[in-house]
């Protein structure tokens, strides 16, 4: 399992019709693998090696991949012959509202998108347009997305933004080329956990709203302090701007009604996609009625334009639908709880017996290990302390072993429904195998 051939030249053979050779670049990684099933906690490459993966769609994939329960929702719809019209309601976005909210308690509106890079879009228009201010906030190693609002800073260069600074802003680390320079000058970048910082913003700028996953989960599992949220939901009351949970990747994976459920603060909106369709492609944005009816507004220079042909397709909307009501059981859970504290116990069990720090950061099926001596509190902390270098050899070893997270440091790894007492086990014994070679070998 180290050559991939197969996989080099699907890549090759690609370039000649699409840059890059894949459609989203965050997909390219060392090893560069192709995919070709997944069934349950398992993928198989064109190769025919097997996997038990805990990439999952970035998440996705929460039930795990081809739920027998989704699967049949969407085979039914199809042989109801659903139809995409792009003309008037449907009875299945309906449904699909109202078992969300129910779900969400803290949602009293939604609206439907295809990505969630457009619900953050969205999000962050609406609270411009109720603000009546211009700048946001964003957070250092934060994911929020492609649009030119959020395409920056996510793991930046150290030689790029300079070191850690509080109260303060770091340069924009453009992800992009095409985003006008005035742009930038409104979008303000600084650490996750740091309230100073954000208090050093919106006394400077006039700020329409900060948007934050409420766990930082796009550089493995940053947890808020303790005040961090609250100050953040306080602050916002204050000064007049928008606080935005983005919930994509922590919105119904953690909890039904969303990480806002556990840490018990409430946002003035939210966005979800990824475990929401179980990797179907759907994104949403909701929270407060008297923001979410900014769509419908009756002064035309405030109303928010939504769109989008195959906003709430039928075949999504189903998916959705039989992934939501799957989860409201709680057994799933239950089930991903046990596992994930098995694995962070057993993990903590095999690392304790090596001289060399780590940390394994978990909340519920998400996890990180860290090859540092204690938990991250931002991104400066994980690139100043975190043995990158390490890191990345560590999970390319375990993906020889069939063993897959996505091979960059840091990144979040995820448990789902669908894995298995078995599949820890075997997880666990294939991490003594390849720390015992890495720290003997």
């Amino acid at each position: 399992m180290n050559s991939w051939l197969k996989s080099a030249s699907v890549i090759t053979k690609n370039e000649k019709w699409i840059p890059g050779g894949v459609v989203s670049l965050n997909r390219k990684s060392e090893p560069n693998i192709c995919f070709s099933k997944g069934l349950g906690s398992r993928v198989w490459d064109i190769e025919g090696n097997e996997y038990i993966d805990y990439q999952a769609g970035f998440a996705a994939a929460f039930l795990g991949h081809n739920d027998s329960d989704v699967n049949a929702a969407v085979l039914a719809s199809i042989n109801d012959q659903s139809v995409l019209m792009g003309a008037g309601p449907t009875d299945l976005e309906g449904q699909f509202a109202e078992l969300f909210c129910k779900c969400v308690p803290t949602a009293e509106k939604l609206q439907i998108t295809t990505t969630g890079s457009e619900a953050t879009y969205h999000a962050m228009r609406i609270a411009r347009a109720v603000t009546g201010r211009d700048h946001v906030i964003i957070m250092q190693g934060g994911y929020n997305g492609w649009h030119n609002d959020v395409a920056g800073n996510v793991i930046s260069n150290l030689q790029d933004i300079g070191d850690r600074v509080s109260p303060g802003e770091y340069p924009f680390d453009s992800l992009s080329a095409g985003i006008p320079d005035q742009h930038k000058a409104l979008v303000h970048v600084i650490n996750y956990n740091d309230l100073e910082s954000v208090q050093y913003i919106v006394k400077r700028y006039p700020t329409a709203c900060i948007i934050l996953e409420p766990i930082l989960q796009n550089i493995g599992i940053v947890k808020p302090q303790e005040g961090y949220l609250e100050g953040l939901r306080k602050m916002a009351d204050d000064e007049g701007f928008l606080l935005i949970f983005d919930e994509v990747k922590t919105g119904f994976r953690h909890a039904l009604g969303g990480f806002q459920q556990i840490c018990g603060v409430t946002p003035d909106l939210s966005t979800f996609g990824k475990a929401i369709a179980n990797g179907y492609p759907m994104g949403v944005i909701a929270g407060k009625a008297k923001y979410m009816d900014y769509f419908v507004h009756p002064e035309k220079e405030k109303r928010v334009l939504i769109a989008g042909t195959f906003n709430a397709h039928p075949l999504t909307t189903i998916a959705a639908i039989a992934t939501l009501k799957k989860l409201s059981s709680g057994v799933v859970y239950e089930h991903v709880e046990k596992l994930g504290a098995m694995f962070e116990t057993g993990l903590n069990d095999i690392l304790s017996k090596y001289d060399k720090p780590f940390y394994v950061a978990r909340q519920g099926s998400a996890f990180c290990v860290y090859f540092m001596g204690h938990a991250p509190k931002d991104f400066h902390d994980i690139a100043l302390n975190n043995d990158a270098a390490f890191d990345k050899e560590y999970r390319h070893k375990l993906i020889e072993q069939g063993i897959f997270n996505f091979p960059l440091p840091s990144k979040q790894g995820s448990i789902s429904y669908a894995h298995s007492v078995a599949d820890i086990e075997e997880t666990l014994e294939k991490n003594k195998q390849v720390l015992s070679a890495l720290f003997n070998g």
